[in-house]
């Protein structure tokens, strides 16, 4: 497609309409590239990242969110920083967005019964684990008890993974876009500390 068919490779309104479509079809679209970003969190000497599945994009409060096990390193590593990135990019779209956020954690209360209540119990699977993630073995393992290893389980007896269910909340507090094109990359910054503010960058 030509760029002069593309409402959003100069215009700043254009390119948020445009990112915040993608993040919110990609709750519900398996086949979303933006469905899947890579969640960074650590401290100057240590960061880490990892691939996470976006549960939630609420535009109106700026937030996206993600499901996670209690008992993840990660959930330790956010309560002593909660300065995050996400990291999203969509190879058909050609589009990249970087986020700041700041990452607040939700354990038993609304938020994570909203958002366990809606999720099915075989996704519910992985927070059955005996040991939280990460944790050593003598050899391969799914880390479930017998009865769990497998999808012949009810609804019901998913309900003890939630005590291992949080919700991680991302604040954005920036977003940079970057859009390819031969013609001419093109990208954006937009931050929201304050009052909101859109500048371009040298791609």
């Amino acid at each position: 497609m030509s760029v002069e068919n593309i409402s959003y490779y100069e215009d700043f309104n254009e390119i948020e309409k445009k990112l915040w479509a993608l993040l919110v079809r990609a709750v519900n679209d398996r086949s979303s590239e933006f469905r899947t970003p890579v969640f960074i969190c650590g401290d100057k000497n240590n960061l880490d990242g990892r691939v996470v599945v976006l549960r939630k994009a609420d535009e109106k409060n700026l937030s996206l969110q993600f499901h996670s096990d209690i008992r993840s390193t990660k959930i330790d590593t956010i309560k002593k920083n909660s300065n995050s990135s996400l990291l999203f990019y969509g190879k058909k779209e050609k589009i990249q967005l970087r986020m700041k956020v700041e990452s607040k954690l939700h354990y038993n209360d609304e938020v994570t019964k909203e958002s366990w209540d809606k999720t099915g119990h075989i996704s519910r699977k992985c927070y059955l684990v005996i040991n939280g993630p990460g944790t050593k073995s003598e050899k391969p393992t799914s880390g479930l008890d017998k009865k769990f290893d497998n999808f012949d389980f009810t609804k019901e007896e998913s309900e003890a993974g939630y005590k291992n269910f949080c919700v991680i909340k991302c604040k954005i507090k920036s977003i940079e876009w970057l859009y390819l094109a031969a013609k001419g990359h093109r990208r954006a910054l937009i931050e929201f500390q304050g009052s909101k503010k859109f500048s371009w960058l040298i791609p």
